[in-house]
């Protein structure tokens, strides 16, 4: 079922708890690489646990994905099929509801889309196999809401924010409409934060530290790694009762050379001349329950890849 740009009445939520089926996991898409999942984590990912003991039972999947009609060309659906999460969110889909491509209605799934004002630009998306109690759309602010950056959606036992962030822009040029976003995204998590844990994703247009880039001494002057929003980034993790973590770095503090974006450019994926741009940040209170974070680097079909966190819902 799609929803496209209303907000909608709570509904009571299906069980999280009930059997996965299993799937086939070979694939005809070389494009794709969907045959081969593989990923930046070490553990095994199908048996990864929290610290509480408990195996995951939930996967959600990020993924800018750059063009989502001419990703589906690439085998966008194919790895949906594949992957099998319980919740994907895609940014810059650069597409309106009117124009989706038929293989967008995915079976077995409740879809969710905001489009903004200029068609072909920014978008959002979110599949979910179990239908979220509440969902709404935008930032609280007409500016940048007019871009369609940000899905949230309330489950039974936390909230979920999917988000394409404004980028500071050649030569830093909306640089101050970035900040401004930071500042109404701090608040936006904070309220939320109040009421239940939250797991925000996306794709955040920036690397944190200098360890998520390959040359960071010569980007410090440009979008995606000045000081300004490294600092935002900083700031962001202290919001909530006791603050968020970026899940990656909790599992894989000094782990290098794992991005998730790749300029066109210059061969830099074969050569993994990258930046981590992709983040699932979450509630510091849900560690016990995340099981692992992963990145999907060998999976094509846009200039970022995907990005999965696994967790136990159930023990939120």
């Amino acid at each position: 079922m799609d929803h496209c740009g209303k907000l909608l009445k709570p509904l009571e939520v299906m069980s999280s708890s009930s059997k996965r089926k299993a799937k086939d996991k070979s694939s005809g898409d070389s494009k794709a690489k969907v045959a081969k999942i593989a990923s930046s984590g070490e553990q095994d990912a199908s048996d990864a646990k929290g610290s509480t003991g408990v195996k995951w039972n939930t996967k959600i999947v990020s993924w800018n994905v750059a063009g989502l009609r001419a990703c589906a060309k690439k085998g966008l659906f194919k790895y949906i099929s594949t992957e099998d999460p319980d919740i994907i969110c895609l940014q810059e889909t650069k597409c309106s509801k009117a124009k989706l491509p038929a293989e967008a209605h995915v079976k077995g799934y409740h879809s969710y889309w905001l489009s903004g004002k200029q068609e072909g630009y920014c978008g959002v998306g979110l599949y979910s196999k179990q239908k979220p109690l509440d969902v709404t759309y935008g930032i609280g602010d007409k500016s940048q809401d007019e871009e369609a950056r940000l899905i949230t959606a309330e489950y039974d036992k936390f909230y979920l924010i999917t988000a394409y962030v404004p980028n500071a822009g050649r030569k830093l040029v909306t640089l101050p409409k970035r900040m401004k976003w930071d500042a109404l995204l701090k608040e936006h998590l904070r309220k939320l934060d109040e009421k239940k844990p939250v797991v925000y994703c996306g794709d955040f247009n920036v690397a944190h530290q200098e360890i998520d880039l390959s040359n960071p001494k010569t980007n410090t002057k440009n979008a995606g790694f000045t000081k300004e929003e490294r600092d935002g980034f900083t700031d962001l993790l202290t919001v909530g009762k006791d603050g968020l973590v970026d899940s990656f770095r909790h599992y894989y503090p000094d782990k290098k050379d794992v991005y998730t974006f790749w300029t066109y450019m210059g061969n830099a994926r074969a050569k993994n001349v990258g930046w981590r741009l992709d983040y699932f940040v979450v509630s510091k209170r849900m560690l016990p329950q995340i099981c692992d974070s992963l990145i999907r680097s060998d999976v094509l079909g846009s200039d970022h890849c995907p990005v999965a966190l696994l967790l136990d819902a159930d023990g939120i």
